[in-house]
């Protein structure tokens, strides 16, 4: 497990995770001899887990660690471990979807804008509702991949969750908080890479604090900052947007992962359905021509 962790400390966004994760494997599988593991071990593992109120999903999470860890040894030392994970993964609840309704939106923006020491949080919100960019990506972007004339700015490999380069287009709302963002930058701290930063030119790590005072303020219940991303795709699939279109703009591997805003657009499912009416009208007119008049 050391040598895996070691191995994958800078290719792999989780790394960090990872070490938490091995602390929760660590006191039931250490001691034991890798190559005795069997089936009951991890239905044991998964008991223990869940009697302490852990869910599905970082249960899976965990013994993906362990599964990996001995691939690796497999892989890498010519080891044959049984990999008893395999199998065994547990079945997760479907993915959290919360989302702003334009009330919402407004009421947060209000809040905002109401911080004292946070004059950065409305545009934040905007931008990261506009464009539906992680914070983290919004936090480390720079102007150098900010291209105001096209409209456009890029995110590159290392900045995204799926490690692939991005280009996220901008729309009027998001291209005014830029060049607010510009402003600011040009007028305390011109030499700032960061587009959002202090009046010292140095980027901010979170907006967690903030963001939680307005959302208080604005009188909204069980929303996080990430939920700004979910709100993003909601109101996209709700105006007609195809799923494969908002996957893109997101930067989901799969169009799986964006299936979970389908049901906000069930104008699409109707359409679809009526085509069945269509049809069987047709379909009605048709064989009634080809039936024999009757008495004939």
């Amino acid at each position: 497990m050391v040598a895996y962790l070691k191995a994958t400390q800078t290719e792999k966004k989780s790394a960090f995770k990872d070490r938490t994760r091995v602390k929760n494997l660590r006191p039931y599988f250490q001691g034991r001899y890798m190559n005795e593991l069997a089936g009951r071990n991890i239905s044991e593992y998964i008991a223990m887990r869940k009697e302490i109120g852990r869910s599905n999903a970082t249960i899976n999470r965990e013994l993906a660690l362990l599964s990996a860890a001995i691939n690796y040894a497999n892989r890498e030392w010519d080891w044959e471990l049984p990999n008893v994970v395999a199998g065994r993964k547990l079945k997760e609840a479907e993915g959290r979807v919360r989302w702003l309704t334009i009330n919402e939106y407004q009421s947060l923006l209000e809040a905002a804008s109401q911080e004292p020491h946070a004059s950065h949080l409305a545009g934040f919100i905007k931008l990261a509702t506009h464009t539906g960019c992680r914070s983290g990506e919004l936090l480390g972007l720079e102007w150098s991949r900010i291209d105001l004339e096209s409209g456009i700015f890029f995110l590159e490999g290392h900045q995204t969750k799926s490690g692939k380069r991005r280009s996220i287009p901008l729309n009027s709302t998001a291209t005014r908080v830029l060049e607010e963002r510009d402003a600011y930058r040009l007028e305390y701290c011109p030499d700032s890479p960061w587009v959002f930063c202090r009046k010292d030119g140095s980027r901010f790590v979170s907006f967690r604090k903030s963001f939680n005072t307005a959302r208080i303020r604005a009188g909204l219940n069980d929303f996080r900052i990430h939920d700004l991303r979910h709100t993003c795709a909601a109101w996209l699939v709700s105006n007609g947007v195809p799923l494969t279109e908002v996957r893109d703009l997101l930067g989901h591997s799969t169009v799986k992962m964006t299936e979970r805003y389908a049901h906000l657009a069930p104008e699409n499912v109707r359409a679809a359905v009526n085509r069945l009416d269509d049809w069987s009208r047709l379909s009605h007119i048709t064989n009634n021509a080809a039936l024999p008049i009757s008495g004939h």
